[in-house]
């Protein structure tokens, strides 16, 4: 799809952070296709630091500075910038140096071609929205793939009860509960038995981990619900805890409910043209592969 070229000038680089190697040799590249093309390099920590650009800028400065974030990495590096660029709106492309690569999808041999076309406008560009999650007084904490209540430092398992819109759904004893967003239907939740989500659909999965009864199974809903779960049972809140895609973490009282939400700012994601949703989950999936001897 064409859009108006010309229309990214400032780029935010923002760079894995514990990887060196082929990330140097990726930053030099895309160093020269900007500077080619005389456009202003607004480079992370990282980034500035293995390029010797100087002090380099937080991302919350690049997301009120840039009109573009070019993030040179894995999915998690994607993730993690995702989070914290929402508020600004700011559209995304991934560079990709992992091994899976989901969400970013241009590989360090296509760099120049890709990242050129992009800037000359042409791109795909999908819309993903993210899940806000609280409890009680602490500061929401923002979800790209999932939010997962899960049992901490005990090897039994736990007790809560999950409310939709108010309505009581019901008690369950697991492992815990993933609660996944469409880009995070292809991650933890996918190795849960949850479904797969095409990336446009306004739909949240509720994925048990390892309940104790196997009528426990998936759900789906609509993603404007909000979602409400308590611990109950003999289950000790200090057992407790939530993570928001791994990393964020939040802690549940008694009498407490964690919240989820679909956050209102959703992250702009931009992709090669002719990317495919179904192509990527083949390639990364496996699908159609004959077993290897």
């Amino acid at each position: 799809m064409n859009h108006p070229a010309n229309q990214f000038q400032r780029i935010a680089v923002i760079a894995k952070p514990d990887v060196a190697g082929k990330l140097i040799s990726t930053l030099r590249q895309l160093h020269d296709v900007l500077a080619a093309r005389r456009l202003t390099l607004l480079p992370d920590e990282r980034t500035a630091a293995l390029l010797q650009l100087g002090q380099g800028l937080s991302l919350d400065e690049l997301g009120r500075q840039s009109d573009l974030a070019i993030v040179v990495g894995g999915d998690g590096t994607l993730l993690s910038a995702a989070r914290q660029l929402t508020d600004h709106k700011i559209p995304l492309l991934g560079v990709n140096l992992g091994r899976l690569g989901f969400l970013v999808d241009i590989t360090p041999d296509d760099i120049g071609r890709c990242v050129a076309a992009v800037l000359d406008g042409k791109y795909e560009e999908d819309q993903r929205f993210l899940l806000s999650a609280q409890v009680g007084d602490q500061p929401p904490a923002l979800a790209f793939n999932d939010v997962v209540l899960h049992k901490w430092n005990i090897a039994r398992m736990i007790e809560f009860e999950t409310w939709i819109d108010g309505r009581f759904v019901n008690t369950q004893r697991s492992d815990g509960l993933i609660i996944s967003t469409p880009t995070g239907s292809t991650a933890y939740a996918l190795s849960g038995g949850g479904p797969l989500l095409t990336p446009g659909l306004d739909a949240i999965a509720l994925v048990p981990i390892c309940p104790h009864t196997l009528s426990n199974r998936p759900i789906v809903i609509d993603a404007a619900g909000e979602i409400e779960i308590s611990v109950c049972g003999h289950t000790d809140p200090q057992d407790v805890r939530i993570t928001c895609d791994g990393a964020a973490s939040l802690t549940i009282g008694e009498g407490e409910k964690l919240r989820v939400i679909r956050h209102p700012t959703r992250v702009r994601l931009l992709h090669p043209v002719g990317h495919d949703h179904f192509d990527v989950l083949r390639a990364k999936l496996g699908w159609g592969e004959l077993p290897k001897n």
